[in-house]
């Protein structure tokens, strides 16, 4: 089946091209890592490719669903793109319970067991503003993972961690490709994401070049 689908896409913002002519399909459980430098158009394409933006020209459709048509969200998805807006003077437990409140498909325990993921406490009583860079960065992937979406969005997900946690986020990501997601990573840096994706994709200037299956 197919999980993402995208034809003839193009993004101009303020007269500026942002993405051009974008061709992409990609299939339901695969995890797919997309590769290029600062401004070269990652997170640009998550963005169209989670309704934030809407292209200019072309369609994106996602399990079957075009994008600022039919539906205007993938219905379920998991995302980090830049800053994730936590509230400050909660806890990480009480911020992902306020998240989980929206939807109501997921018990307390869960949410728990998805910052145990990552490496946190969910009893630490400590608020996100008290938070290292590196463990607003785990809660963020917590976020990402706890409500078990089909599309899993990850613009990054390295920054501001070290290798233990790094290694974490590899396994965290091979678990949820094996139970059946769909996964985009976006990566400056691809050692960091080595061995975890079934295809990678070259990003420069706002256009897409196919690479080789990774060993």
């Amino acid at each position: 089946m197919t999980a993402i689908e995208i034809q003839n896409m193009s993004k101009t913002i303020k007269g500026q091209t942002v993405l051009s002519n974008i061709n992409l399909t990609l299939e339901t459980g695969g995890s797919y890592e997309f590769y290029g430098h600062n401004g070269s158009g990652k997170s640009m394409l998550f963005r169209a490719v989670s309704g934030l933006i809407h292209p200019t020209e072309g369609s994106v459709k996602v399990f079957g669903k075009e994008l600022g048509k039919e539906i205007s969200f993938p219905e379920s998805m998991g995302l980090i793109i830049e800053n994730v807006g936590f509230w400050p003077y909660y806890t990480g437990f009480e911020n992902l319970q306020v998240l989980a409140s929206i939807r109501h498909i997921i018990s307390d325990e869960e949410i728990k067991e998805s910052i145990r993921r990552v490496g946190l406490n969910p009893e630490d009583k400590r608020t996100y503003k008290k938070y290292s860079l590196g463990m607003k960065q785990r809660l963020a992937i917590a976020q990402v993972v706890m409500e078990k979406p089909e599309l899993i969005i990850l613009d990054e997900p390295t920054n501001a961690l070290d290798e233990e946690a790094v290694e974490a986020v590899r396994h965290l990501i091979r678990e949820e490709q094996k139970r059946g997601a769909t996964i985009l990573i976006a990566s400056h840096n691809r050692e960091d994401l080595k061995q975890m994706c079934d295809q990678y994709y070259k990003m420069t200037d706002g256009k897409l070049e196919e690479g080789e299956l990774q060993e």
